[in-house]
């Protein structure tokens, strides 16, 4: 336990006690430094919790130069075979009481370690002994005088009286042997910290420009010079290929989620790093007092070097992987986003551990060592993590995504337990507390979330195109992200424990808040199945939300913002643009524009009411409809259970049968028949353009994919307006 945490506990939850009272303030202001307090009481119970092990293990244990060369000269004084006094006593004590003793390793420090003399003699004060320099002086004058040669035993238990000889030239072999060995823990753990701070980095720099857009926006707008818009076109924007959301396909099974150009270099630094600190630094003695050969030497030194840098990078990934990551408040880097660094930075972590297995293995085959407890717990993990690593393969999480992520926590529990195990005794503890701690807090936390929210009774009804609208109560004081994301739970008992990701809109009411769900696979399959029996296609179903995740673009602040959806992906796209439209004053000349590809006219029907609000607003709407001779079903402006579904706007055609009634409903919007052209779209909307433009895209991967594209593309355009691009499709299964 960790006591300075346990005060601060206490102190917090104190803070905390009149926030507690079950009375209903409106101030938003109130709402977040509650919470902010019930964070930060969570995370001080964490820190509480720490173990002694992760308390005095690395990262905050190393051994120095103290312990290098006291280690290294008791290792050579040790090999004489006398003995000092009796076994029961410390080998600390022995050299501060034993007068012998302190002569042998003070001539041990005077010959090699001249530097740490002070903190020979500082040890001994933690034994209540004081020993001065001139002592130190003085045991050195006895060691002359009366030190002898070592014997191949003393007689019975009898102890050594005088100071025994040392082999001078020895002390030196002694002290590089120990600089090699103890030095290249506390290298690792440099080395890992060296990783961390690698990332820090990036997530700083990430963060000044993202939020420079937010803080800064007229500044961020001049800033079209030739360099930067070089960056940002060749670098910072575009995928590394064509594909980023879309997957690139390797072979006939398998495929992959490709990155950016940038997230890509942020590997290959992390990549290049790793390896150099992995093989730098590792060297072997001639004559090594405590490997016998070279192999040996290597073995070990790689072995300890790859578990320490691996643990390093445990916390980090686990981290990533969480929802409730506060780095993508930081950074404004979306949840994909970490989740792809997530996947890149277990792999690297993961291929660490197999080469610290191999190595040790290899190792305790050399030298006859038997196997024991923590080996067993260490290949547990071992064999956990690899088996995370094939299971997480895209062509497997696209085939049943339920099963893996439920192998998925499993084997991430069997790696973080049998790995805290494995290092107990090992100094590395701190790595995977921390790692459980992280895990621990956002589980926590999703749970409060949900608990916060409620579990109300959705609306649930099966619309045309197989789209499933599902309309939840939202409580009072529950802040909605334009834009953002929730995950929302069915509670039924074959699916309760799933969670799916989806974008929603607000009702003009502020009271619900409604989402879209294509029916695919899995839960949104058994729900179309569900309703496709009920009266009306509805049902009522009890539902958890957990939310609201996400954050706005920046894109309010260009003088011409384009939301690009596709599909499904129009929750959130019409969410961000109705809020800008709201926020933006009457006598403003921004303007924004909306376009929505659909496949055909049944598309429109299920969000006819959402697009009937857009006639009151000043944002310029245009629909595509790719498929338009596919039939129109006929569907009612009221539909049933109509207290269920109020019109939101007036109707001029109670049951709309023609693609003449939907085009006379929506006569404020554009419709056009027919895919658009890209690159004509993102060309015409900037040359259009007062001045800066920004894209914000969500919809099918391959169409995302060519926006981001051709927006990189023409970031240096001739005119020097600037172009941004946003994206809120999240893939990551």
């Amino acid at each position: 336990m960790y006591y300075p945490g346990v005060y601060a506990s206490v102190a917090l939850a104190i803070l905390l006690v009149p926030f507690l009272v079950p009375i209903r303030i409106k101030s938003v202001t109130y709402r977040r430094i509650k919470t902010i307090l019930i964070l930060c009481l969570i995370i001080s119970l964490f820190v509480t919790l720490t173990p002694e092990t992760a308390q005095s293990g690395a990262p905050f244990h190393k051994y120095g130069k103290a312990k290098i060369a006291f280690f290294g000269c008791n290792y050579q004084i040790k090999l004489t075979q006398a003995e000092f006094c009796h076994p029961n006593a410390s080998l600390e004590w022995c050299y501060c009481n034993n007068f012998s003793a302190f002569a042998t390793i003070a001539h041990c420090y005077d010959v090699g370690h001249k530097d740490e003399v002070a903190s020979l003699l500082g040890m001994c004060k933690e034994f209540n002994k004081t020993l001065t320099r001139s002592m130190f002086e003085h045991a050195n004058c006895f060691y002359d005088d009366k030190a002898i040669y070592p014997i191949q035993k003393f007689p019975g238990s009898e102890l050594a009286k005088y100071p025994v000889k040392l082999n001078d030239s020895m002390i030196y072999v002694f002290k590089q042997s120990y600089e090699l060995f103890l030095g290249n823990y506390d290298l690792s753990v440099d080395y890992g910290a060296y990783l961390a701070y690698y990332f820090i980095g990036v997530m700083v720099l990430v963060s000044l420009g993202n939020w420079s857009k937010m803080l800064f926006p007229v500044l961020t707008k001049l800033i079209t010079d030739p360099v930067t818009s070089w960056f940002r076109k060749n670098v910072s924007t575009p995928a590394v290929s064509r594909h980023k959301t879309n997957e690139y396909p390797m072979g006939t099974y398998f495929d992959m989620l490709v990155p950016t150009r940038l997230e890509s270099l942020i590997l290959v630094g992390a990549t290049i790093l790793t390896m150099k600190f992995f093989i730098v630094h590792i060297e072997y003695v001639e004559g090594d007092p405590i490997f016998h050969t070279k192999t040996d030497a290597y073995l070990r030194n790689y072995a300890v070097r790859a578990s320490l840098m691996g643990s390093s990078l445990t916390p980090l990934l686990v981290l990533f992987g969480g929802r409730n990551n506060f780095l993508q408040w930081v950074t404004r880097w979306d949840y994909s986003t970490f989740i792809m660094f997530h996947r890149w930075i277990s792999r690297l972590a993961v291929l660490l551990f197999i080469i610290h297995t191999y190595c040790y293995k290899i190792f305790f085959l050399r030298i006859n060592h038997e196997f024991g407890n923590y080996v067993y717990w260490g290949s547990a993990a071992m064999t956990a993590g690899m088996a995370i690593l094939v299971q997480g393969i895209l062509y497997l999480r696209r085939r049943s995504y339920e099963v893996f992520l439920i192998l998925h926590i499993i084997l991430a529990a069997v790696f973080i337990f049998g790995a805290w195990v494995h290092v107990n005794d090992f100094y590395c503890v701190w790595f995977y507390y921390t790692s459980a701690a992280i895990w621990g807090f956002d589980r926590l936390v999703r749970i409060l979330r949900l608990y916060a929210f409620g579990f109300p009774q959705a609306d649930v009804f099966l619309l045309p195109d197989d789209t499933l609208k599902v309309v939840v109560p939202k409580p009072d004081e529950w802040e909605a992200v334009p834009g953002g994301h929730v995950f929302i739970h069915f509670l039924r008992w074959k699916y309760f424990w799933q969670s799916h990701p989806f974008t929603y809109v607000v009702s003009p009411d502020n009271k619900t808040i409604v989402l879209y769900c294509k029916v695919k696979g899995g839960v949104t399959k058994a729900l179309g199945l569900h309703l496709a029996k009920q009266p009306g296609q509805h049902a009522r179903i009890r539902v958890a939300v957990e939310g609201a995740y996400g954050e706005t673009t920046p894109a309010h602040y260009a003088d011409t913002a384009v939301f690009v959806a596709g599909g499904n992906g129009i929750p959130g796209i019409y969410c961000e643009v109705m809020d800008m439209a709201d926020k933006l004053p009457s006598n403003s000349n921004r303007r924004m524009k909306l376009y929505w590809v659909v496949r055909d006219y049944n598309s429109l029907t299920w969000f006819l009411d959402e697009l009937k609000l857009l006639e009151t607003t000043k944002i310029e709407t245009t629909i595509y409809v790719s498929r338009p001779l596919n039939p129109l079903q006929p569907v009612t402006n009221k539909s049933p259970p109509l207290e269920l579904q109020p019109l939101l706007g007036s109707s001029t055609h109670d049951v709309i049968t023609t693609k003449e009634d939907l085009r006379l409903e929506l006569a404020h919007i554009q419709i056009f028949e027919g895919r658009p052209k890209i690159d004509k779209l993102v060309e015409q909307e900037i040359e259009e353009s007062r001045g800066s433009t920004a894209f914000v895209t969500c919809g099918h991967p391959a169409m995302v994919d060519d926006i981001r594209a051709e927006a990189a593309r023409r970031i240096d355009n001739i005119e020097h307006k600037r172009v941004d691009y946003y994206e809120q499709l999240q893939v990551w299964a």
